[in-house]
């Protein structure tokens, strides 16, 4: 366990630090990096000099405004009433993708509220999608499992979220209720998406799925594709990838868009919409990286999602050509160069644009209204480390949808969750952080008489309109947590609603089928 009150070094070095770590390592199993310094249970100096102010008026004029604003939240457990959520629908409106963030990457009532969320915009806004932050094929399998596929809701989360955060018992018990909705509901069925690169691993499926496809649809093809994938599959472990040398892994990424451009050309003659792939990571690379603009649609219908009749040919050949994307865009993130500052932020912004432009691929080939769940840094329009992550998967969604995309950020004041001491270890332990202190956005949320609330931050007026707009220390733990000083983050412009909590515990470790 980590008590509060590591030095922070810097996300951005961590991560250049730790991939260098890990592209060298000894071993696949994400190097054993040190952990960066403990100060046993004190808070940093960061926290200590936000102590030491006082309440100003301008905070409890805040405070006054933002207790008029807030909406109680009965619970963050699902089953039972929701009319405490009808307020949250009504903030929602007529959005088709919705965000749905997380402070930690490892808290049970984070977690939880997905679940809770999602069963009440499925049953009361027709919400058919479930998409995680995880990878498009290990996605594509728990999405099978609804649909009737082989297994139990434990085995395929264990299966499929191995080594991960969400590796929980709260998302087995989010798989389970959405197998048993789709049992009961065949024609109001849910489906299930990761929007992510094949990290921890790609697997070998998903190429199967590419070349299956190529055999029947155009046979002369096949044999320059199975020569190009030869080289790349399967893809089990990210990690022990990255020890690769550096040439190797871009030649693996042209290959891999060489399929990519393949089957989008060859196999899908005849007229359809193609975009282009993903350039690999390269020096200076801060562009998209995933070439054409997603162009989302408005749906097709904004009633629940009826299951649809087998794909046609085109539709196969979207699918395929969606494969083979992920295929490069997997590629493309581990040809970055780890000991290259500016490489591992092109690769962090070529990684928000895929999954942005995953999300809208799927919105509009299905027309599924979607919950997103990710991390806060990616759901919401801003960072709170901008040098890494200077565009967020949330900023180019609300690009491609307008007012069609909502992005919900969470705070919490205090509590515990799950983080690693870096990036590529394998191991979550626990981490717990004292009360938010003054000075913190936190403190100020929490000073709202409601527990747990939830604010309409566009709604908002002065002064707490303009409190939240000032960007102010934050909690925040991704897959590392560094303290000192805490980021920093104007959270009423990097939301369209906020949901706080007064107290979290970490996520509930998933049992052993």
């Amino acid at each position: 366990m980590t008590t509060y009150g590591q030095q922070r070094i810097g996300r951005r070095k961590l991560l250049v630090a730790t991939a260098a770590t890990a592209a060298t390592a000894a071993t696949a199993a994400a190097g054993t990096v040190p952990a960066a310094p403990v100060a046993g249970a004190a808070a940093p100096a960061s926290v200590h000099r936000a102590a030491g102010r006082r309440t100003t008026g301008q905070e409890a004029a805040a405070v006054r405004a933002l207790e008029r604003a807030a909406h109680p939240l009965r619970s963050t457990e699902p089953g039972g009433r929701t009319t405490d959520l009808r307020a949250l629908g009504s903030m929602i409106g007529d959005a088709r993708v919705v965000g749905l963030g997380e402070a930690t990457h490892g808290s049970h009532e984070f977690f939880t509220m997905k679940e809770r969320v999602f069963r009440h915009l499925v049953e009361k806004k027709g919400f058919t999608t479930f998409a995680l932050e995880m990878s498009w094929s290990a996605g594509l399998r728990i999405d099978e499992f609804l649909q009737g596929g082989a297994g139990d809701a434990r085995q395929v989360a264990a299966e499929t979220l191995a080594g991960s955060p969400w590796e929980r018992e709260e998302f087995a018990s989010l798989i389970g209720w959405m197998r048993d909705h789709n049992r009961r509901r065949p024609r109001r069925g849910v489906r299930f998406m990761g929007d992510d690169i094949g990290a921890p691993a790609l697997g070998d499926r998903i190429f199967t799925r590419v070349t299956s496809y190529v055999r029947e649809a155009c046979p002369r093809s096949l044999p320059r594709l199975e020569e190009l994938y030869a080289e790349l599959r399967p893809l089990d472990d990210v990690f022990a990838y990255l020890r690769k040398p550096l040439a190797e892994r871009r030649r693996n990424a042209v290959r891999a868009q060489e399929a990519l451009d393949l089957v989008t050309a060859r196999a899908g003659a005849g007229g359809e919409h193609h975009e282009r792939g993903t350039r690999h990571a390269g020096k200076g690379e801060r562009g998209p990286g995933t070439g054409g603009r997603e162009r989302a649609a408005r749906p097709t219908r904004d009633e629940p999602h009826e299951r649809a009749a087998p794909h046609t040919r085109s539709e196969d050949h979207e699918w395929a050509v969606q494969h083979a994307r992920n295929i490069a865009q997997t590629f493309a993130f581990v040809s970055l160069d780890p000991s290259d500052p500016d490489s591992v932020a092109a690769a962090e912004h070529l990684r928000d644009r895929a999954m942005a432009d995953n999300v809208a691929w799927w919105h509009r080939r299905t027309g599924d209204k979607i919950l997103l769940s990710a991390h806060n840094g990616h759901v919401g329009y801003l960072s709170t480390d901008p040098e890494m992550y200077p565009r967020t998967q949330g900023a180019y969604l609300r690009d491609a949808l307008g007012r069609g995309y909502l992005a919900i950020g969470f705070t919490f004041n205090r509590g515990s969750f799950l983080t690693k001491d870096a990036p590529f270890d394998r191991d979550w332990k626990k981490t717990t952080v004292p009360p938010a202190a003054p000075g913190m956005h936190e403190h100020t949320l929490d000073r709202v008489h409601h527990r747990d609330h939830y604010l309409d931050l566009r709604a908002l007026t002065d002064p707490a309109r303009s409190w939240l707009g000032t960007a102010r220390p934050v909690y925040d733990a991704g897959s590392v947590f560094t303290a000192d000083p805490l980021p920093t983050l104007a959270v009423g412009r990097a939301y369209d609603v906020l949901v706080h909590l007064h107290r979290v515990r970490e996520a509930v470790k998933l049992r052993t089928p």
